[in-house]
């Protein structure tokens, strides 16, 4: 009889969150002098205001989950980074910080109580409501992106290949930039 990992989608779902960001930032650092900033059309205006928003929101979250008291502090320089190579730099970290906590959940640790500082108050919310909303945010706003880089001369990189193992095969380079294995993945 097998055992069910409650904890082994969230896991998978922090490195897929890392390989698309590492694999879209990387998409990024192509663009030309200018297509960085420049307008256009999505949530937020151009690609490093979305990029920008994504890792301020990270940061929120990701120290929420990690017991901080960051709140919105997070949210004090709203674009925080003016170039990808600062911002992919501090996107890496912030993943590597996710994906640590997602490898140390427990099923217990599932349904701890996040706090989350918002200024007047502290929200209240179960940690695996949490990360699937920080999944959610992350999934949405690199959509957008990915369709602004549509509008460049940068092709859109594939996001979408992560789960299953039978995706290895188109990840295995990304994989081994980033120290994971195969293996690990697996769990």
């Amino acid at each position: 009889m097998s055992t069910v990992d409650p904890v082994r989608v969230f896991r998978k779902l922090a490195y897929n969150n890392a390989l698309a960001n590492h694999r879209l930032l990387r998409a990024c650092a192509a663009l030309k002098p200018g297509e960085f900033e420049a307008p256009r059309t999505g949530f937020f205006p151009s690609i490093k205001e979305t990029l920008n928003h994504i890792i301020t929101v990270d940061w929120f979250y990701v120290d929420g989950m990690e017991g901080g008291t960051l709140g919105y502090q997070a949210f004090e320089i709203e674009e925080p980074f003016d170039d990808i190579a600062s911002l992919s730099a501090a996107q890496a970290a912030v993943d590597l910080r996710l994906t640590v906590l997602c490898e140390a959940l427990s099923p217990e640790g599932l349904v701890s109580t996040v706090r989350l500082h918002r200024g007047d108050r502290i929200q209240e919310e179960r940690m695996d409501d949490v990360l699937a909303h920080l999944f959610q945010h992350q999934t949405h706003h690199r959509g957008q992106v990915h369709a602004m880089l549509s509008g460049s001369g940068v092709a859109p990189p594939q996001l979408d290949e992560f789960i299953v193992a039978d995706d290895a095969r188109f990840r295995g380079k990304e994989v081994a930039e980033l120290g994971w294995s195969e293996e690990m993945l697996a769990r």
